[in-house]
C-alpha cells in the first residue's frame, strides 16, 4: 500500500513515517516510480515503534531492539534476553528523569506558594514588585 493509505491505517503521519525511515527503523520497498510501498510486516514494525516510543525509548535504542522484536499477536515483544540489560538501563534513565521532574515540580510548588493571589476585596492583581517598600514574603 502507498504512504497515504499506510498513514491512515497506522494513524502515523507521513512525516513521521519518513522520519522512521531516515532513522533506519522502517524500510519500505521502493517502486520504480520512487513511491514507497508498505506491506503487513511494516504495519507490525510501526506498531512496535509506537509502543517503544510510548515506553520512553529513543529511536536509537528502538533501532537496536527492533531486529529482536516479534509480534506475539497482542503486540511487540523483545525476544532476546541479551537485551534485558538495555531495557533495564532505559528504565533507570526514565527513573532519573522522573526524579528530576518531581524535583522541578517541588520547586515550582514553592514558587506558587509564595506568589501573591489577587486582592480578595477588589479582585485586582497584586504585584509586590510595584511597591517601593520592603515586602515581607510569607
Amino acid at each position: 500500500m502507498r504512504m497515504g493509505d499506510f498513514s491512515r491505517r497506522t494513524g502515523v503521519s507521513q512525516r513521521l513515517l519518513r522520519y522512521y525511515e531516515e532513522q533506519g527503523l522502517l524500510a519500505p520497498r521502493r517502486l520504480p516510480s520512487g513511491y514507497r510501498e508498505y506491506d503487513e510486516p511494516d504495519l507490525r514494525t510501526v506498531r512496535a515503534i509506537r509502543v517503544m516510543l510510548a515506553a520512553g525509548l529513543t529511536t536509537r535504542v528502538i533501532g537496536e531492539l527492533l531486529p529482536c522484536t516479534v509480534d506475539d499477536g497482542q503486540g511487540p515483544v523483545v525476544a532476546c534476553s541479551g537485551l534485558l540489560p538495555d531495557l533495564e538501563r532505559e528504565r533507570d534513565r526514565l527513573d532519573d528523569t522522573i526524579s528530576d521532574l518531581l524535583a522541578a515540580r517541588e520547586a515550582l510548588d514553592s514558587l506558587i506558594q509564595v506568589t501573591p493571589e489577587r486582592d480578595e476585596a477588589t479582585g485586582e492583581e497584586v504585584c509586590w514588585a510595584d511597591t517601593p517598600r520592603e515586602v515581607a514574603v510569607p
